[in-house]
């Protein structure tokens, strides 16, 4: 069965709903291989889904602090715990546009402290309000957000998602930990990338002594219990050593331990195309072996490539999150989703305070995406699919 079949007019045997209505047989006998995967990949439903998903968490991650309600350092012991506040839209029965009430603390029969509303005080909230001063991208002064209170300051009065044990506002915690974490896993993947693609190609390539020594490195760093070399790894990093200086070890950590996957990919797919003819007409006319691996061979599965980087994303923000969450990874005052969810080790504290589980639902949503995102470009990049 040609592309032209399987792409345009199905055969009698087919499910016609595979079949594009918007692309012609005309078309597709002319498409680059871009396009064909373009017009497969657009059918996949849940993978166009996840793609927006995953723009939206990326725009957070460029503009967290346009996003972030207040200073996620601003602390005060006096509000440790509130739980998350409601907005409201009608006060006494007439519409008045959104507000939150005024808070205070109490105590409960068992002389546990809990908040109640303050219906004496309505503070109006507003979108683009003013707020903590930030850097756009780091480079123009700015201190609107895209919502805050009227006449008042959010550190104070809005908590959309409550605050933690110290006081600080969780939503915006959870909107800075969104840049730490997603940055992470980018980072780290296009590292383990660089390093998958020039040894798996090396490998593939040469063949001999250098492909056994690459492999016997690969089965040693696959043969490493995860959990042992991290809690190594951890002893490991100084304690004087910064946030910046934590977080750039963790992501070179994570790059250098997860390109094996992908080398061993590279490299099976390199040794199928050796000794084809147009590798053996490169070398004739003097193309050195870079040439050949990186111009000539790589391009031809880099869509594949692709799908498998989308699909090592999900991992590494794993890896980051788990090992944070252990103490293993960045810690205070870093922020990160493994960080917030530090706090929710204690069961006493997760049965008072539910919410602070919360930052586990971005970590859920964004693996989802990233997983059916890489569905979804597998089967497009799949010469064989249809």
């Amino acid at each position: 069965m040609d592309v032209v079949t399987r792409l345009g007019e199905p055969s009698p045997g087919e499910d016609r709903e595979i079949a594009d209505p918007s692309v012609d047989e005309v078309e597709i006998s002319v498409a680059s291989q871009w396009q064909l995967m373009w017009w497969r990949f657009r059918r996949h439903k849940i993978a166009i889904v996840s793609a927006f998903v995953i723009a939206a968490f990326y725009v957070v991650v460029l503009f967290a602090d346009f996003f972030a309600v207040s200073d996620p350092y601003a602390s005060d012991a006096t509000r440790a715990l509130l739980p998350p506040q409601a907005i409201h839209l009608f006060d006494n029965g007439q519409f008045v546009g959104p507000f939150v009430y005024g808070v205070k603390g109490d105590r409960d029969e068992n002389f546990r402290k809990i908040y109640v509303e303050d219906r004496s005080k309505r503070t109006p909230v507003r979108p683009f309000a003013q707020g903590y001063g930030y850097t756009v991208l780091g480079l123009v002064p700015w201190d609107r957000h895209l919502i805050g209170v009227e006449g008042a300051h959010a550190e104070q009065t809005l908590f959309l998602l409550g605050t933690d044990t110290q006081g600080r506002d969780l939503f915006s915690r959870i909107v800075y930990a969104t840049r730490t974490s997603l940055t992470v896993g980018v980072v780290g993947v296009l590292l383990s990338l660089l390093l998958g693609v020039l040894l798996g190609g090396v490998s593939g390539f040469f063949g001999g002594w250098v492909d056994l020594v690459i492999q016997r490195v690969i089965e040693v760093l696959g043969a490493i219990p995860a959990i042992p070399l991290w809690m190594g790894l951890a002893a490991a990093m100084p304690s004087t050593w910064s946030v910046t200086q934590v977080y750039f070890a963790i992501t070179i950590l994570l790059a250098f331990l997860r390109w094996t996957v992908l080398a061993r990919q590279v490299r099976g797919r390199i040794l199928a195309l050796r000794h084809e003819d147009f590798v053996t007409a490169a070398e004739l006319v003097g193309a050195s072996p870079a040439r050949i691996i990186f111009v000539h061979l790589v391009p031809l599965f880099v869509s594949h490539i692709i799908a498998v980087t989308t699909l090592a994303l999900p991992g590494m923000i794993v890896a980051e999150t788990s090992l944070s969450f252990l103490g293993l990874g960045l810690r205070p005052p870093a922020i990160s989703w493994g960080v917030l969810l530090q706090a929710a080790q204690n069961i006493q504290t997760i049965a008072l305070a539910g919410w602070l589980m919360l930052p586990a639902v971005p970590v859920a949503i964004s693996i989802l995406a990233f997983n059916f995102l890489g569905d979804g470009l597998r089967d497009a990049a799949d010469p064989y699919g249809v």
